[in-house]
C-alpha cells in the first residue's frame, strides 16, 4: 500500500512537472522570478528528449511500483505510458513537441515583450 502511494505520487509529480514545463513561462509573466525555474524545468524536459536522460521521477515510480508488486513503466517511460495515445494520438507525438516548443517559445517572447511594452506606455501616456 505504500509503495502504490509512493508510485502513485511520483507520477502526480511527474503530471504537475509536465504542465509547468508547456506552461511555466506563462505564469512567468505574474511572478517574474519564476522564469528561471521554468528555464531549467525547460532544459531538464528538453534534455531527457534530446539526448534520452532518464528522469529520475521515472526511477522512483518503477521502483516503488517494483516494491509494491507491480510492473514497472513500458521501456518509454512516464509520457509514453501516460500521455502519448491518451491525450494525443502516438503517431502525433512530434507534432506535439514541436507544439510544445512554440507554445514554450511564446511565453517567453511575451515576457520580454510585455515589460517592454509597458515601459513604453509610461513613457508615452495617451490623453484624453
Amino acid at each position: 500500500m505504500m509503495y502504490r502511494l509512493l508510485a502513485d505520487a511520483a507520477a502526480g509529480v511527474h503530471f504537475l512537472f509536465v504542465t509547468y514545463l508547456v506552461v511555466g513561462g506563462y505564469l512567468a509573466w505574474m511572478w517574474r522570478w519564476t522564469i528561471w525555474t521554468h528555464l531549467a524545468a525547460v532544459g531538464w524536459g528538453f534534455s531527457t528528449v534530446l539526448f534520452t536522460i532518464s528522469c529520475p521521477l521515472t526511477h522512483l515510480e518503477n521502483w516503488a511500483r517494483l516494491r509494491g508488486g507491480e510492473a514497472e513503466l513500458p521501456s518509454g517511460g512516464f509520457i509514453n505510458h501516460y500521455i502519448t495515445g491518451v491525450l494525443y494520438p502516438r503517431g502525433d507525438l512530434d507534432l506535439v513537441r514541436v507544439l510544445v516548443v512554440i507554445v514554450v517559445a511564446l511565453s517567453w517572447s511575451a515576457y520580454v515583450w510585455i515589460p517592454r511594452h509597458r515601459r513604453s506606455l509610461e513613457a508615452h501616456p495617451t490623453t484624453r
